[in-house]
């Protein structure tokens, strides 16, 4: 038993501790020169908006509670994100792997007619932001960080393949199915009902956004205009001038939404426990990558935990007025930032600019038809697939394409989570095997050092470049973006992994892009081998060992 004064000592530290996640969340940064860039960031935020549309509808269809569950949550993210999250040009509303996770999840929580059970999902939407509130306050968000590289692509490529799948039903005109099981096993059904009509709206959306780069640089006043929204505009006039037999959105609710308070009466607790740390886990892991290239773009730093503390708002909102789960977007963080926005005022008028749209254009979005939305999605699943691996998956580390592969296959097959959890167990498995060779194989290792110039930095990171140790050994690298020249010696590098080997091929293009000259000394053989597989020497400058 703890006497009064080991009590006291453990209630002030956890008070301490309180304190600062406190501060650490507070969104009283957010409001630091708010309306400093008010006029360009009210069109970059109306800019957004448009591009926010079509995807929260079509994934609000995709997710199978409705395209005004998107809206909502599209609406959620995009207010309370910006105001209390982390990142000042975050945009958030639902995203392509959230809506994928929740199709997943809502096949075992159906009501008679075979529909989602809405109350249970809006009830697993707002514990999970309650539970992300939770991890915010404890701080362990930037847990994140320390995810290897080829469980990443092997999750986004594996979400992408599971968008996909999902859409070939709609895509073709038949009945949506819940999960990839009832797709592939329904195929045989759905090639001898495709209808061609839905074909034709889904095949022309989707060629329609393949080709859009191509049309914009042929048209250039085209750029400033989202395809998807072109594409919406286009195939849903079509649709209704022909009066197409295909299926449509239907009646969006004007108005206030109605509120779905939590209710936990329906099944047992461990029924909407496990679904919601499903949903809070990947926001987790979408929100915070999206931060990383946020970053790279504006040069600002994101608060990991504000981020998190600011999706756990929005979440419970979304829940709260049957609003679709919320994530932090990258597409549309992008698209703010290249379109002007600066401060979280752009990301909160995208959100008003969708609350207006779902108060009062209720009627015109109820002209939709679903295999416009359909195309939309198909072409998010492709976006989604992480090309930089898929591009170099047959020069993989056999360790790495073990993982990656696994991890895509898990995420198509069974559960996102379960996959991220094996994937980070294989690639655990697969450091400590490499560390116990590490201590021989740098005994081995003895270079001179090379005749540098006075005006050369020389950078020589040591020990194991891997997924867990790339953040405090890149950082030093920051600080070079002023040098003329800079030296990265690799030859006390004893182990590199592709999370290590993409960080710092970003470092040095970074470094490149600031006007820096960059020169490689290689390191011991793995390390080259590894390089030399990812073809990543061909686009460094190297100086002989």
């Amino acid at each position: 038993m703890l006497g009064d004064h080991q009590r006291r000592g453990v209630l002030a530290d956890l008070g301490r501790f309180l304190w600062g996640s406190l501060k650490e969340v507070s969104p009283k940064k957010n409001f630091v020169g708010l309306f400093s860039n008010w006029k360009i960031d009210i069109m970059a935020g109306i800019t957004v908006a448009f591009i926010a549309l079509p995807l929260a509808l079509a994934f609000g269809v995709g997710s199978g509670l409705g395209a005004s569950a998107g809206l909502w949550g599209a609406v959620c993210g995009g207010i309370i994100g910006s105001l209390f999250g982390g990142s000042r040009i975050g945009v958030s509303g639902p995203t392509g792997p959230k809506m994928a996770q929740l199709a997943v999840i809502m096949t075992s929580f159906t009501l008679a007619d075979g529909s989602p059970d809405a109350v249970f999902a809006f009830t697993i939407i707002a514990l999970s932001g309650l539970m992300l509130v939770g991890l915010s306050l404890l701080r362990v968000s930037q847990l994140i960080y320390y995810t290897p590289y080829s469980v990443i692509a092997g999750f986004m490529c594996g979400i992408g393949v599971l968008v996909m799948i999902l859409e070939i039903n709609p895509f073709l005109g038949v009945d949506g199915a819940g999960s990839v099981e009832a797709v592939i096993e329904g195929l045989p059904y759905t090639f001898t009902h495709i209808n061609p009509g839905s074909v034709f709206l889904s095949l022309g959306t989707l060629l329609l956004l393949l080709a859009y780069p191509r049309i914009t640089k042929a048209i250039p006043p085209l750029s400033k205009i989202p395809g998807t929204l072109v594409g919406l505009i286009i195939f849903t006039v079509v649709a209704n001038l022909l009066q197409m037999d295909v299926q449509y959105i239907g009646s969006i609710p004007m108005g206030l939404p109605a509120l779905y308070f939590p209710d936990f009466s329906k099944y047992d607790l461990g029924a909407y426990i496990g679904p919601a740390a499903s949903l809070a886990g990947l926001a987790v892991f979408d929100s915070l990558l999206t931060c990383l290239v946020n970053d790279n773009l504006s040069g600002d730093k994101h608060s990991p935990d504000r981020e998190v503390f600011g999706q756990g708002l929005a979440n419970m909102a979304a829940g709260l007025v049957g609003g679709l789960t919320t994530a932090t977007a990258t597409m549309r963080s992008v698209a703010l930032y290249q379109s002007g926005g600066r401060t979280p005022f752009a990301s909160f008028v995208h959100g008003a600019v969708l609350l207006a749209i779902a108060l009062f254009l209720g009627p015109i979005a109820a002209l939709i038809p679903i295999p416009v939305l359909a195309g939309i999605l198909f072409k998010v699943g492709i976006d989604i697939l992480d090309y930089r691996v898929l591009n170099i998956v047959h020069r993989l580390p056999a360790s790495d394409m073990i993982v990656f592969t696994t991890v895509l296959l898990v995420t198509v097959f069974h559960d996102l989570l379960v996959a991220m959890g094996i994937g980070m167990a294989l690639a655990c498995f697969r450091f400590v095997q490499e560390m116990a060779n590490v201590y021989q194989q740098h005994q081995q290792i003895s270079k001179p050092e090379p005749e540098l110039q006075t005006d050369v930095v020389r950078f020589a990171p040591s020990g194991p470049l891997f997924f867990g140790s790339i953040r405090g050994l890149m950082e030093p690298l920051e600080s070079l973006s002023q040098s003329q020249s800079v030296l990265i010696d690799l030859s006390n590098v004893v182990f590199i992994d592709l999370s290590g080997a993409f960080a710092l091929d970003d470092a040095i293009t970074k470094l490149k892009e600031n006007g820096v000259s960059v020169s490689v000394a290689p390191g011991n053989s793995n390390v080259n081998r590894t390089l030399k597989k990812l073809d990543l020497f061909d686009s460094w400058t190297q100086t002989p060992a």
